[in-house]
């Protein structure tokens, strides 16, 4: 079983990759793979470029083995659709349970994706939950208590699972660094390096 987290990483910090280690741990993954985004439906123009930000992922996640950089979005023309990204990983690990990560705004906004029945064909979600936030009441039918039950099928299932709270956005990194005020300890140190060395966000 794998999980999948998808984002435009602009730039990438330690809310996406503690949260994605809480699910890897809890839920024992094969791996978590970070898919950054070339065109993000619901985005408007990115900050930084596709090669920049897939730099920043790697510098993150180099010396994590449990966490995979996978590029397959970048090479896609026109919008980054989920469902798309799902059926080509679908090709490539057949029948294999996949656990596509978002967080509880994200899920609260899944109806209005493209094609989210379909998402569920392909994939199980894992929402995740920080202390205190109220659980949407989606898919009520769907929903699993337990982390196990994801094992016994590709797809379909849709799991809250709580992890660290962290109040860090790719949004207040930007307007900080614009500012002129370092963001160091919201993200690592090899990510800064290459904000820093390239000028981005000012």
């Amino acid at each position: 079983m794998i999980g999948i987290l998808g984002g435009s990483f602009d730039p990438i910090h330690y809310g996406h990759l503690r949260t994605a280690l809480d699910v890897q741990q809890t839920l024992n993954l094969e791996q978590i793979r970070l898919i950054p985004l070339l065109n993000p439906p619901h985005r408007d123009v990115l900050a930084s470029g596709a090669e920049t930000r897939l730099a920043m992922v790697r510098a993150a996640v180099a010396d994590e083995p449990r966490f995979r950089v996978d590029d397959r979005e970048l090479a896609r023309s026109g919008k980054s659709y989920t469902l798309n990204t799902l059926l080509s990983l679908r090709e490539e690990l057949g029948e294999q349970p996949i656990c596509l990560l978002l967080g509880t705004d994200a899920f609260r906004g899944f109806p209005g994706w493209h094609k989210p029945g379909e998402i569920l064909k392909q994939a199980h979600l894992v929402v995740m939950q920080r202390p205190g936030t109220a659980r949407p009441e989606i898919y009520p039918e769907r929903t699993v208590a337990a982390p196990n039950a994801l094992n016994s099928s590709s797809a379909g299932r849709i799991l809250f699972l709580p992890v660290t709270q962290l109040d860090i956005s790719a949004t207040r990194i930007r307007a900080m660094l614009r500012m002129g005020l370092s963001p160091r300890y919201l993200l690592p140190e090899a990510v800064l390096s290459i904000i820093q060395q390239q000028g981005l966000y000012r």
